[in-house]
């Protein structure tokens, strides 16, 4: 914090979104789950953060923890999700609100909510309302954020189905979502995330559940909107090769945990941590053995009641130093300009006990 009070970020080029030391967890009668464990990544301005991990890694409670819709009994314990304020997109002058110290129902925060920062939710079908027409939900999304009347949220709803592709957007504003295809439905939920020109745009799995020629089509669509608009994206995925598709920076994820970060194409071309280098392995390739078994990351990951103790990929990871990976959890550190690696493989340095 500045003598002002203000939230501040010393980079030479400030982001949209600064995340630093994001902690989450869910007190349950089990005992205690830590969904995020100190994740800090950064959301450049016009950017595309793609955020990689196997399912059950944290990613998705780390972007409802920027957001604060995390449901009880989970709850943000520390660190910092610091936006640039409306009036700015960061840049050297921006001035940052900190998102985990709003009331997650006040007015401030369903301000931005939705408005500055949008999200296409992971599953379209059970997000829209099967009792509502389209055109309603995207008015209501319109108006909830805008002072206009319903016939300018209505040709605003028209306008951005438009703009996401949607063939006849007009007539499919008195259609239900159980009228429209998976693919449809994906596109109205990524208009209805863009009615308000959103500043930053979250993008939860918003291709898994659809076939690869509509998850092509998906992929084109976000990345127009992106280059005209200057939107930043955070893009959610466990899909090395989506992420290679869209991505500028990847923040590869692990039991909550950050356990690389960088460019795309270093991450691709010169992956750290042994954990990267799993994933990507595990991607089938044209030139793999006719009929031969798919490579696969041994184990699974642990369950939240029964964190390892230090490194918490060790008990799967091939270069597993006893007495060390296992005793102390490596911090994430600078191994070369571009990238940071959370390994002791690239660095001593150690987590405070």
């Amino acid at each position: 914090m500045s003598e002002s009070g203000k939230n501040e970020i010393d980079t030479p080029e400030r982001p949209i979104l600064s995340v630093r030391g994001l902690k989450t967890r869910f007190v349950l009668d089990e005992g205690i789950a830590i969904a995020v464990d100190g994740v800090s990544f950064d959301v450049g301005v016009g950017k595309v953060v793609g955020i990689v991990g196997e399912s059950g890694c944290g990613k998705s409670v780390t972007i409802k923890s920027i957001l604060g819709i995390v449901q009880k009994p989970g709850e943000v314990t520390d660190g910092e999700i610091l936006f640039a304020q409306a009036g700015n997109s960061g840049g050297a002058d921006a001035d940052y609100v900190d998102l985990a110290k709003l009331d997650n129902r006040g007015k401030k925060m369903r301000a931005i909510r939705g408005n500055e920062i949008a999200l296409i939710p992971q599953e379209p079908m059970a997000s829209l309302s099967p009792v509502h027409t389209i055109g309603n939900q995207l008015v209501e999304a319109v108006r909830l954020h805008r002072d206009v009347s319903v016939s300018e949220a209505e040709q605003i709803a028209i306008k951005s189905m438009t703009e996401v592709g949607m063939p006849n957007p007009a007539e499919r504003m008195s259609m239900y979502s159980w009228e429209l295809s998976g693919g449809l439905r994906q596109r109205v939920m990524i208009a209805m995330a863009l009615v308000c020109s959103p500043r930053l745009l979250i993008a939860d799995e918003p291709t898994t559940a659809i076939d690869v020629t509509t998850q092509a089509q998906v992929l084109n669509v976000l990345r127009s909107l992106q280059k005209d608009r200057g939107l930043s994206i955070i893009f959610i995925t466990h899909d090395l090769g989506v992420i290679a598709q869209i991505a500028d920076v990847v923040v590869v994820m692990y039991l909550g945990r950050v356990m690389e970060t960088g460019p795309v194409d270093d991450i691709f071309h010169n992956p750290l941590h042994p954990y990267t280098k799993a994933l990507l392995s595990s991607i089938p390739s044209i030139h793999g053995t006719s009929r031969g078994p798919l490579p696969t990351i041994e184990g699974t990951i642990p369950h939240p009641f029964n964190r390892p103790k230090g490194c918490p990929f060790y008990p799967r990871c091939g270069a597993f130093m006893p007495g060390k990976c296992d005793q102390s959890t490596p911090r994430l550190t600078a191994s070369n300009p571009a990238q940071s690696v959370s390994c002791f493989l690239h660095n001593d340095e150690a987590e405070p006990a």
